[in-house]
C-alpha cells in the first residue's frame, strides 16, 4: 500500500492504483469515526479524476450502519462520475452485515484485492445501480 491517503485518529486510509483501479484500503473499524475518512478519500480521488474503485475491506474488523451508509453514499458519488465500485471482502461476519442491510446482492464482492483488480475496468459502471432484484 502506498503512503498516500487521508490520516485521522491514529489511522490512515491507504490508497493505491492497481491495473486501472483505485484501491482504497479501510483497515480500521468502518464506523461513525472512520467512515468519514474513507468517504473523504474517495471524494478526493474522484476530484483528481479517478473513476474506478475497489474498496478493500479485507482487514476491516467491524462495520456498522454508518459504514454501510458511507458505502452507499460513495457509490452514488462514483456513479455520478460514471465510475464503478468493487468490494474486496471475504470475512463472513462483514458479508453478513451487508446481507442484513440488503446490500449483499447489489455489490460485486471479491475475496481479495488481487481478485478484484485482475481485470482492468471495463463496462461494469454503476449506471444501472442498484440492480433490480429478481
Amino acid at each position: 500500500m502506498s503512503d498516500q491517503g487521508v490520516a485521522g485518529r491514529d489511522v490512515r486510509v491507504g490508497c493505491r492504483v492497481a491495473n486501472g483501479w483505485t484501491v482504497v484500503k479501510a483497515d480500521d473499524e468502518l464506523d461513525i469515526a472512520f467512515a468519514p475518512l474513507v468517504r473523504d478519500e474517495v471524494g478526493r480521488r474522484l476530484a483528481e479524476g479517478h473513476r474506478h474503485f475497489v474498496l478493500d475491506l479485507c482487514d476491516t474488523p467491524f462495520i456498522d450502519s454508518m459504514g454501510l451508509g458511507m458505502i452507499v453514499a460513495v457509490t452514488k458519488r462514483i456513479r455520478s462520475h460514471h465510475g464503478s465500485l468493487l468490494i474486496a471482502c471475504s470475512d463472513r461476519r462483514l458479508l453478513q452485515v451487508f446481507a442484513l442491510g440488503g446490500l449483499r446482492a447489489v455489490y460485486s464482492f471479491h475475496d481479495s484485492v488481487e481478485q478484484a483488480v485482475a481485470r482492468p475496468p471495463g463496462g461494469e459502471g454503476l449506471a444501472d445501480w442498484p440492480p433490480a432484484r429478481g
